[in-house]
């Protein structure tokens, strides 16, 4: 175990000697110009702003704080700052010295004219190793049309090409054949264990509080780790520096409110926000049928984050995230000889808390310290009073069963940029987090008058552990020569539980060949190693669903993953195109055993599931339009997605359950006037796998109208197809300034329609049997058929929702 621990400290030793030796500038001097790029109305800093210099070709993108930094030979130097949506501004610089430039950006205002398109950018897909990456944007998602009205970050990666939805409505979505736990969420850096309110029917992120978010679904680099499938990098707003702001959204089951503003100008700033549903109240008319009875369901999330500039170096963020979500009913009874009294709910919600410091040690290197609170948890519980009166003798029955289960991460880490030239672009870093695991805990009481009560543990042989999972890395985005880029790095982590100890190394490498101006080619391999299982027994992620840790039985899931594709900018259109193809393989995935119950506590969750292996390959295209009036995308998507499991099926190749031949999305936006526009996607996909009876079994002694000895006889696992699923959705958005409540305010008026054409699209499929004939004729089991029915969720669903801002 030394030798092994020797050799791989050894490894990265060298690689830190081999990349610091390759970065020693080839100058005798040189000089560096860095700063900040920023909004100039709020003061926020602007991630992946472009920073390029036309007159020598090399350029780079400012980091997630906003930070750039350039070290060049001393020379006249022409430099051209842009982001997508704001004004591009250009300088003329004499680097003779180190030149410290902050930048203030303005947005730039869309003309109905027409499109005006600057020939000699080179847009950053180009020219960027990382491939499989994209950006959302928060303001496309917010015009876009959306169920309920509810604008969803989720349901807007859905859209994307090699990112699968789950089931009709869910937020649930499935990377490149992955499962959802395979998905890293980090909101401003804290792991989102569930991302699902409502059963999953809506997300827990607030699109009014956030800035940015960017989805990677392969060519990883070695600062993220810990899944398989993908990283969606969240990042909160910061809060405005200069004026405050109010901006709020009425809907039809929700409501929402933000506030940001500075504390101290230019100095300190603050943002909250606020969501509520109230379904609850919506409802409760309805499900009240008598006196008593009442029914409780609904949820909420509150943002809030503070920022302050210490001074030119030094800078402190606090963030915090709070969501929940409740469920339950009551009622009561009476009747002659005592009463009733019921009460079941479920509770399930996030928690995350983070504080980071980032201090500039120099104009070449950006440090970002962070200590991370994440919390998930559910909690259900259901309890019954009776009380009797017997003849003047009074007597109570108390039962209650209560279950609870979750995780809990405090983390440590930091994250360092290093710049010594533009030819090399050095990350850093290590990490350490200590979970807390509840998988599971179940409690049983029983309490009776004058009887000895009950007070158990439904799962004795279950109790919270702690592990600690760790990791460090290393990586280069460096240019050999003029049309070879390369992003090299390696990711060291390990986990630490219950007497076992797991490391891997897993190398990244990532290449991009410059053709021509506007066309790339490039390819990526990496391997990712991750620690945590999820026990889920549905198709959607239910809070009932158990973060759980391997053990030394389930050992850790791991992948690779090979992709090479083309990007290809059309300079005089606006346009993107990008064509990838992969490969990707798993191994040590977990499922439930045939006819084991997830709800069995008194069973080791390590003795209800099989390990087994999986692959995904497949290609996907990405026609994009950033710009102008009509803006969105085009994506496609050919995959294969299969599993292998020594115990299920035989032992032989079974599809996954979302293994879907071919993936279409088409989403526009369009800007009719000043005062309006229209959203509009449309989505195919090919009918979810599913496992249905290819024989039925009659008891031939059987002589009445019942059926409880029909045996089914199954065919191969997921082995039968639904019909294909598609809708349309529209959206209509009037905007109006200078709204009443405000001089300076502005509204938006949202109409959305769901389902546009009212496609019953298969949520979920059923067997029954029926019996045909005359009953006066006596029973013939021959007559019993058995059929399947079909249940479709959403019908034709319009919406409206109404923000406003000032």
């Amino acid at each position: 175990m030394k030798c092994v621990l020797f050799f791989r400290r050894s490894t990265l030793l060298f690689l830190v000697f081999l990349i610091g030796f390759t970065v020693s500038p080839a100058w005798s001097q040189v000089h560096t110009i860095s700063g900040f790029i920023t909004d100039i109305d709020s003061g926020e800093k602007l991630i992946g702003a472009n920073i390029f210099v036309v007159n020598k070709s090399a350029g780079t993108v400012t980091n997630n704080y906003g930070f750039y930094s350039l070290t060049l030979p001393p020379d006249s130097l022409y430099i051209r700052i842009s982001y997508l949506g704001f004004q591009t501004r250009n300088f003329e610089l004499d680097l003779t010295a180190d030149i410290e430039l902050n930048v203030e950006l303005s947005p730039e205002a869309v003309s109905l004219e027409g499109v005006e398109v600057v020939a000699e950018r080179i847009e950053n897909d180009v020219l960027s190793t990382q491939m499989s990456s994209i950006d959302v944007s928060i303001k496309e998602v917010q015009t876009l049309p959306a169920i309920f009205g509810e604008a969803d970050i989720l349901k807007t990666l859905q859209l994307l090409p090699g990112v699968q939805a789950g089931s009709e409505g869910s937020n649930g979505f499935y990377v490149r054949g992955g499962g959802p736990d395979q998905n890293l969420i980090l909101l401003d850096g804290a792991p989102v264990y569930n991302a699902s309110h409502i059963f999953g029917f809506f997300s827990v992120f607030n699109p009014e509080a956030l800035q940015n978010v960017t989805l990677i679904k392969g060519g990883f680099p070695a600062r993220y780790g810990g899944r398989l499938s993908s990283v969606v990098d969240i990042s909160m707003k910061e809060g405005n520096l200069k004026t405050f702001e109010t901006d709020g959204a009425l809907g039809l089951i929700s409501s929402k409110l933000t506030l940001q503003g500075p504390i101290i100008r230019d100095k300190m700033s603050f943002i909250v926000s606020g969501r509520r549903t109230y379904i609850d109240y919506i409802a409760r008319p309805f499900i009240r049928s008598n006196e008593g009875e009442d029914a409780i369901f609904f949820f909420y999330d509150l943002n809030a984050k503070v920022n302050y500039v210490v001074n030119d170096k030094s800078r402190i963020y606090g963030s915090v995230y709070a969501g929940q979500d409740k469920f339950g009913a009551s009622f009561e009874d009476s009747f002659e000889s005592g009463s009733e009294n019921f009460r079941g709910n479920l509770d399930w919600g996030n928690l995350t808390a983070t504080l980071r410091w980032n201090y500039l040690f120099s104009n070449r290197l950006f440090a970002n310290t962070s200590f991370i609170y994440s919390k998930y948890r559910f909690n259900t519980l259901t309890r019954i009073i009776e009380e009797f009166n017997n003849g003047g003798v009074a007597s109570e029955v108390f039962n209650q069963i209560s279950y609870r289960s979750g995780i809990e991460d405090w983390t440590a880490k930091i994250d360092l940029d290093y710049r010594p030239s533009p030819d090399h672009y050095i990350r850093f870093g290590a990490n350490a987090i200590r979970h807390a695991f509840t998988p599971g805990i179940g409690r049983f009481q029983f309490e009776e008058t004058g009887e000895i009560p009950i007070d158990t543990e439904l799962t004795p042989d279950t109790e919270v552990f702690k592990g600690t999972e760790y990791y460090a890395y290393i990586e280069d985005d460096l240019n050999i020569g003029a049309r070879v880029k390369a992003n090299l790095g390696a990711h060291f982590s390990g986990m630490a539980v219950q007497g076992t100890n797991y490391t891997s190394i897993q190398p990244r490498v990532a290449l991009r060949y410059l053709v021509g101006p506007s066309l790339s080619i490039k390819a990526s391999f990496g391997t990712m190693q991750q620690y945590l299982h999820l026990l889920s027994n549905s198709g959607i992620n239910l809070p009932t669903d158990l973060w759980v840790a391997a053990t030394e039985r389930v050992k850790p899931q791991n992948a690779w993953q090979a992709a090479g594709g083309v990007n290809y900018a059309f300079q005089d259109a606006a346009y993107e195109l990008s064509v990838e193809g992969y490969y990707k393989g798993m191994k040590n995935l977990i499922e439930f055993r045939p006819g084991t119950s997830f709800l069995a506590t008194n069973q080791d969750w390590q003795d209800k599931v099989e390990v087994g292996d999986g692959w995904s390959y497949g290609g996907e295209v990405f026609l994009q339009k950033k710009s102008g009036r009509t803006t969105g995308w085009i994506g496609y998507t050919l995959s294969w997605t299969e599993r292998e499991f020594e115990g299920l099926n035989q032992g032989r190749v079974f599809p996954y359950r979302y293994d879907r031949r071919h993936d279409i999305s088409v989403v526009v936006t369009h800007k009719l006037k000043e005062n309006l526009d229209i959203g509009m996607t449309w989505v195919y996909g090919t009918g979810n796998a599913i496992t249905l009876a290819t024989a039925r079994f009659q008891n031939a002694d059987q002589t009445d109208f019942n059926f409880p000895d029909n045996l089914l006889g199954y065919g191969g696992r997921n082995s039968y197809r639904m019909d294909p699923y598609h809708r349309l959705d529209l959206a209509f958005n009037w905007h109006k300034d200078r709204a009443w409540y405000s001089k300076t305010g502005s509204s938006t008026l949202s109409v959305s329609i769901y389902n546009t054409y009212n496609r019953k699209n298969p949520f979920f499929i059923y067997g029954t049997s029926e019996f045909q004939g005359d009953p006066f004729l006596g029973f013939d089991p021959s007559r019993i058929v058995y059929r399947y029915r079909q249940v479709s969720l959403f019908p034709i669903l319009p919406s409206i929702s109404y923000r406003f801002h000032f």
